[in-house]
């Protein structure tokens, strides 16, 4: 199998996974209803019409579009990073799970008008805003390109670990 179709299985893999949560979801709780599963986690359904920690969900609607947009041309990008870049194993990883998350809650916008959440912590009377597997996705994969930067850098033609 091609290094490229690869990473696009793990996105895809976390496309799956993440369709797979919310239709659970969906079926097994009403919106609002939570269940307490320990002292700091509960599942909940809510749905967020917004961005990350529900930017923008209380606007009149024009949001939607515009993350729609910005979820297709961010997709696009990170595939064409993913074909130019098929031996960056730690970067390929990163984005595949960024794309995976992307397409998952791009899914979701597009047949709902909003996303499914429904991982909520908390601790110590914090409260962490609920999300989903397509944003846990989206985190790692960002964590991970953070990670790569500091691990690597071109010179030469050649990976060099940085001073």
């Amino acid at each position: 199998m091609p290094r490229t179709a690869i990473w696009f299985a793990v996105a895809f893999a976390v496309v799956v996974l993440d369709r797979l949560s919310k239709i659970w979801i969906l079926e097994a709780f009403r919106p609002g209803e939570a269940l307490a599963v320990s002292g700091f986690f509960n599942l909940v359904l809510v749905f967020n019409k917004g961005a990350a920690f529900s930017f923008l969900a209380a606007a009149p609607g024009w949001q939607t579009p515009l993350f729609v947009a910005i979820a297709v041309a961010a997709s696009l990008l990170i595939g064409f990073l993913l074909y130019r870049n098929p031996g960056k194993t730690l970067f390929c990883i990163g984005l595949a799970l960024i794309l995976g998350g992307a397409l998952g809650n791009l899914w979701d916008r597009l047949q709902w008008g909003h996303v499914v959440d429904f991982l909520d912590f908390h601790a110590a009377g914090w409260h962490w805003p609920a999300f989903n597997v397509a944003d846990s996705a989206i985190t790692v994969g960002a964590a991970m390109l953070i990670v790569e930067s500091f691990l690597h850098r071109e010179g030469n033609g050649r990976r060099e670990k940085r001073a």
